[in-house]
């Protein structure tokens, strides 16, 4: 019976180191398909938004192609200033939860794999909804000229969310 015993325990602790590399591998796996394939870029020092942003130009505009592809970060909480792409914009959000707001209209709630279209010469802000980070890469056709920055983003304005 003793020996019994001895040999449930010997296949629980078996069983029990199993499972537990079971589910590491399994978090690794996941934490895996949620890692950015961009890194986060350098912290911004713009001075045209609120909170934490980083910013990882992936592209500049040159002579062969007039837009700019960038990788955004958002900390919790971190918006843009309102601003005009006078070319338009498309953001593909890649993480998290954030908010996007056109003048005039209501803020929408977007979400990791939206895709927003910000039209030519329409002001817009968006940003980090309060609990959660957010990124997304965009595109930016600058022949029209560069973005426009107006006022920044009230706490009202941000907290309209409904």
């Amino acid at each position: 019976m003793v020996m019994e015993i001895e040999i449930n325990i010997k296949n629980m602790k078996q069983i029990l180191y199993l499972m537990i590399l079971f589910f590491v591998v399994l978090s690794t796996r996941v934490m895996a398909q949620d890692a950015s394939i961009f890194p986060k870029g350098e912290i911004s020092n713009t001075g045209n938004h609120t909170g934490t942003i980083w910013l990882n130009e992936l592209n500049k505009p040159d002579s062969n192609f007039n837009y700019s592809i960038a990788v955004a970060t958002y900390a919790p909480g971190a918006k843009l200033d309102w601003h005009i792409h006078p070319g338009g914009q498309i953001l593909l959000i890649t993480e998290g939860t954030g908010y996007y707001q056109e003048k005039g209209k209501p803020i929408q709630i977007i979400h990791k794999g939206d895709v927003i279209t910000c039209l030519p010469g329409v002001a817009h802000w968006h940003g980090a909804s309060p609990g959660s980070s957010f990124a997304y890469i965009a595109t930016t056709p600058t022949e029209k000229g560069k973005t426009i920055w107006l006022q920044r983003v009230t706490d009202a304005e941000y907290n309209a969310v409904k």
